[in-house]
């Protein structure tokens, strides 16, 4: 159901999901351990970077819709509040997370995709919002999505509930690259090595910080990573940086 590989070498864990005989859909328990496996490793030092992938063709239909027929309102909560806990989870731990898409992402699993902080699929990846033709509305996803691609596109999507291809997907903001098929797993390492060169600390730092500050007006956003930037530059990790940068030498992290 979900595959779980950690890397103490590169320090980069890999997640998968695997129900390819569903289509990856996010089940109750999925989701459930994903957001445990996840939790456990923004606890953890020897990770930096989490790639979540999948098996299959598809990287997610979405909610398992077999959970969603004939339930009582607490079974209905009970699915969105833990869908809304995984999201948030993703990103409050402090390694960022890179989706890493093969296939199609539609309704919660375009979410998914829409929450990571970065994310790379292969051409023949698309995405959507396809609630609307089966009668319920992608309400939960939409909050990720309307954030990563604004107003017009997000509501085209949803209302439509039509796909875009990968291409379209990066051009609108929901996706940062489309890759080769063959090369989609190599690229996405390359991206999360770049990151594990930095020190965790300051990247921790950095994510926390960028969220914190994305829905804040611009004076209060100012304010807020004045005080960030502020304490980072306190930090032992700040002033070996600056030196070895200076000293033309590669920086040994204290935080690592």
């Amino acid at each position: 159901m979900l595959q779980i590989d950690i890397d103490r070498t590169e320090r980069i864990a890999t997640l998968t999901l695997d129900r390819p005989d569903k289509r990856n859909a996010l089940s109750l328990e999925l989701m459930e351990r994903l957001e445990c496996a996840l939790a456990d490793i923004g606890r953890r030092r020897d990770v930096a970077v989490v790639i979540l992938g999948a098996n299959g063709s598809v990287f997610s239909s979405g909610h398992d819709l077999g959970e969603l027929v004939d339930r009582s309102v607490r079974d209905y909560q009970q699915v969105f509040d833990q869908c809304t806990e995984l999201m948030s989870t993703i990103q409050r731990i402090p390694q960022p997370v890179i989706a890493m898409v093969r296939g199609v992402a539609t309704a919660a699993g375009c979410q998914l995709v829409a929450t990571c902080d970065l994310a790379f699929a292969d051409e023949g990846g698309s995405f959507g919002t396809p609630g609307v033709k089966i009668g319920l509305f992608c309400s939960t996803p939409m909050v990720a999505v309307s954030r990563a691609i604004g107003r017009k596109r997000a509501l085209q999507l949803l209302l439509t509930g039509e796909r875009i291809d990968a291409r379209t997907a990066a051009e609108w903001g929901l996706i940062n690259a489309v890759v080769p098929a063959a090369e989609l797993e190599d690229h996405t390492r390359q991206i999360a090595r770049q990151i594990v060169r930095a020190s965790p600390a300051v990247v921790g730092i950095g994510k926390r910080t960028f969220y914190a500050q994305i829905d804040m007006d611009q004076h209060a956003a100012y304010d807020h990573t004045r005080d960030v930037m502020t304490m980072n530059a306190m930090m032992a990790d700040a002033r070996e940086g600056i030196t070895a940068f200076l000293d033309k030498r590669e920086p040994h992290w204290a935080e690592a």
